[in-house]
């Protein structure tokens, strides 16, 4: 699939009718003025808490971000330890299950409090969204579930047991599940109507559905103390609440999310600065762009984050991208590969986290047919499903145009169909095909930094390397 960079097609943002949802541009708020918290290992969440938000920016779902971390204040992190460690019943962990506690403890999902209970794993499921404390409906694609195996649900239930501790492969305690609930976890089902097929090799759906529990539980969480990965990347983890005083500290009065899972070239960096540009010619006096790579489970072939992150460094400090107008951060989702119901999900975390502009381009979250020779989904799909997801009401969807490498002028530029022969599109697969051979890409494609970090990931790999073995860190 080619990675195509994409500009925002501002002019075209007028309301529209039929299924199609208005696209509103709000004008630019006060700017807000507030110090930034540091980011400490004790973390700002308060455990089952709901924490108000600027008016400055958008409001999360729900009005309120729900952080489930325990507080340090009075000891009450050490006590909830202790009560983890004396419950009778512990639930172990994998890696994805782990970057989904991680995920709703800091409130991405807001207003999830916990592992979904069956209510709301069917309204995900069937509906793309779930029902508020208010009655709303707030949008929510992917199912966020815990698997249990049959035996553990038969001891659980048999013991009448309401909370349960849910520990790291070594048995440490990571959180309590508290007023849980027990249901069948139907994997036909779950993986039908959230990737629109059942087809064989799937990468989530190997890596977290197909040999787990037939069970799932869902409950209430406290998370015992933040989730780290302790791999030298923990600094550009920010939750929800440390990107707001980020955004507001830098007196953003609007913020456009860009989410990515390959290195950033320069059709990339076109796309982001065009953005930018419209947006203070809307009458924004400080856009701010949130370049948010996904750090959660990938596919193997997908670049490893620890090497992504430096080639982002590499975009920032050759000034590809404006430092003082953009955040780095990771998301810490894992990666679904589900197309249109993934982008959905995608975009509902951004605004939890401030951002109320999506930028959204060709076969968001797609991917190829694991067993044809297609694309798995239609490439315009995530952007039309966007424009009328509902939850997504108040964001602000930013369709791309296709910008390629113009061979005239030597740069990534806007893609002139009055002029097509000028243009070479190049595709991630030839991409990583120049970059495992050593070889430079056109001049212009992306920065030399950028493209020799690329280069020595791929130099790292010998050809003996079992690559369906590479994994990111697992957190600690």
């Amino acid at each position: 699939m080619a990675m195509q960079a994409a500009a925002s097609m501002f002019p075209q943002l007028a309301p529209r009718r039929g299924s199609d949802r208005a696209v509103v541009l709000a004008p630019p708020p006060p700017p807000a003025r507030v110090a930034m918290r540091r980011r400490s290992s004790g973390g700002v969440a308060a455990a089952a808490r709901g924490v108000r938000c600027r008016a400055s920016l958008i409001e999360p779902d729900g009005g309120r971000l729900v952080e489930l971390v325990v507080p340090e204040e009075g000891g009450r992190r050490e006590a909830a330890r202790r009560e983890a460690a004396a419950l009778a019943h512990r639930v172990r962990l994998g890696r994805v299950e782990t970057e989904w506690l991680h995920v709703l403890s800091e409130g991405w999902a807001s207003p999830l409090r916990g592992f979904m209970r069956e209510a709301e794993f069917l309204q995900a499921l069937h509906f793309n969204a779930i029902r508020g404390g208010d009655g709303a409906m707030v949008n929510m694609s992917v199912p966020i579930v815990l698997p249990l195996g049959d035996a553990q649900r038969r001891a659980i239930q048999a013991s009448g047991a309401r909370r349960v501790a849910l520990v790291d492969a070594t048995d440490r305690p990571l959180a309590v599940l508290s007023d849980i609930e027990i249901y069948r976890h139907n994997k036909e089902e779950r993986i039908a109507r959230t990737w629109g097929t059942t087809a064989p090799g799937l990468p989530y759906v190997d890596e977290a559905i197909t040999n787990a529990g037939d069970w799932l539980i869902g409950g209430d969480l406290e998370v015992i103390e933040p989730i780290k990965y302790n791999d030298g990347l923990d600094q550009y983890r920010l939750s929800p609440a440390q990107l707001r005083e980020e955004f507001a500290r830098r007196n953003a009065d609007a913020v456009f999310a860009f989410q990515l899972r390959n290195p950033v070239h320069n059709g990339h960096a076109l796309l982001m600065t065009d953005t930018r540009k419209r947006l203070l010619e809307m009458g924004y006096k400080n856009p701010v762009l949130l370049l948010h790579p996904l750090g959660g489970f990938t596919k193997a072939d997908d670049v490893p984050l620890s090497w992504r992150m430096k080639q982002h460094e590499k975009v920032l400090e050759e000034g590809v991208l404006n430092p003082e107008s953009t955040v780095v951060a990771i998301f810490p989702s894992p990666m679904h590969y589900a197309g249109p119901t993934e982008v959905q999900w995608h975009a509902k975390a951004r605004i939890n986290a401030g951002a109320n502009f999506y930028i959204v381009g060709r076969d968001p979250a797609g991917m190829g047919h694991p067993t044809e020779k297609r694309d798995l989904y239609d490439a315009d799909h995530g952007k039309k499903v966007l424009s009328m997801a509902p939850g997504l009401e108040k964001l602000n969807i930013l369709p791309f145009k296709v910008a390629a490498y113009d061979t005239k002028q030597k740069k990534m530029d806007f893609f002139d169909p009055s002029r097509k022969d000028d243009f070479l599109f190049i595709s991630g697969t030839k991409m990583r095909t120049l970059a495992k051979n050593r070889q430079n890409p056109p001049d212009g494609f992306m920065c030399p930094g950028g493209w020799k970090v690329l280069v020595e990931y791929y130099d790292s790999l010998t050809p003996s390397a079992d690559s369906s073995k590479l994994r990111e860190a697992v957190a600690a």
